[in-house]
Formats: structure tokens, sequence, C-alpha cells
């Protein structure tokens, strides 16, 4: 079986580009939505730029773990990217490719498409050991089977949050 090293899936917010943008470019509140991130500590200015750096506290079952991640696209209302690149348990000492997430928003009559696409960076990884890795880490599934359910669940929540009426003043 191939492996797939990109998933990818889409869904249309009642929100404008702008909104929508503010939200996902600020890792800090990934928490709020992703059903694995906790959040995440922005080093410097919290203002999304390219080549901005933040480690992202992340969670899955009893397991805790951090990664240090760096923005590689922040286009206002477009784009925001960002690269994972390093991992460990308190700190994220262990340089690493692991993986490349990006938002994609294109306005829309009904609002914002949002386009949310996790690319595994593990390129250099043997297979076997992948397929091993992936496995344990995800109760039997690959990656990609796992990011897909992530990416869908994210994608859901973010619309929630962002379709919520505001509580009146």
């Amino acid at each position: 079986m191939p492996r797939t090293f990109t998933v990818s899936d889409g869904i249309v917010i009642r929100a404008l580009p702008g909104e929508v943008y503010r939200r996902i470019s600020d890792p800090a509140r990934m928490g709020e939505w992703s059903p694995e991130n906790l959040g995440a500590t922005v080093h410097g200015d919290r203002a999304a730029r390219s080549g901005s750096v933040f480690d992202g506290r992340n969670k899955r079952g009893p397991l805790r773990w951090t990664t240090r991640c760096t923005v590689t696209a922040a286009e206002q209302d477009r784009l925001f990217r960002f690269r994972v690149h390093a991992f460990g348990f308190r700190q994220p000492r262990i340089p690493v490719a692991l993986a490349t997430w990006e938002y994609r928003l294109e306005a829309v009559p009904e609002g914002t498409r949002v386009t949310e696409t996790w690319t595994d960076d593990r390129r250099s990884w043997p297979y076997p050991v992948v397929q091993v890795f992936d496995r344990v880490a995800t109760r039997g599934r690959t990656f990609a089977e796992f990011q897909r359910w992530n990416i869908r669940t994210t994608l859901h929540n973010l619309k929630a949050a962002l379709e919520r009426p505001a509580d009146p003043a």
C-alpha cells in the first residue's frame, strides 16, 4: 500500500476571511478547536509572520508532548502555514522534521472556505519504521488516516466556534 504524505479537507464557515485568519493564525488558540493540541507558547511577538516560532503543547490519551514550530507563510486573510521540526516531552529538544500544517482561506458567498492540510515531512524515515511508529502512536492507524479525522474534527470545531452567536453585552 503506498504511503499517503498529504491529507486535506475543507469547510465553509459563515464568517469573513479576516475573522477566520485572526483566529487560526494565533497558535495559542488552536487548542480551542483541535482534538490533539492544547495551545501554544509563542516566542516573541504574537503577530503571525513568516519566521515566527512557537511551541505547541499536545496530547493523545495519557501521552503529552511539545513540538517546536516555525511559521513559513502568513498571508493576511489567505494563508497560514507552519512546519513542525522538533519534538520532546517537556521541551522540544529533538530536531526532526515531522509535519507541515496549512490553512488556506477563500472568500465565498456564504463566508469563508477553510482548507486544512497536513503534510507528512518524515520522508527520510525508513518505511518499516514509519509503519510501526504510526500504528503504535495512533492505536492501529496510519498517520494519514489519523490526521484525516483530526482535520475533520478541527474544522467542525472551528466552524462551531466562529458561527456561535456572540454573548449579549
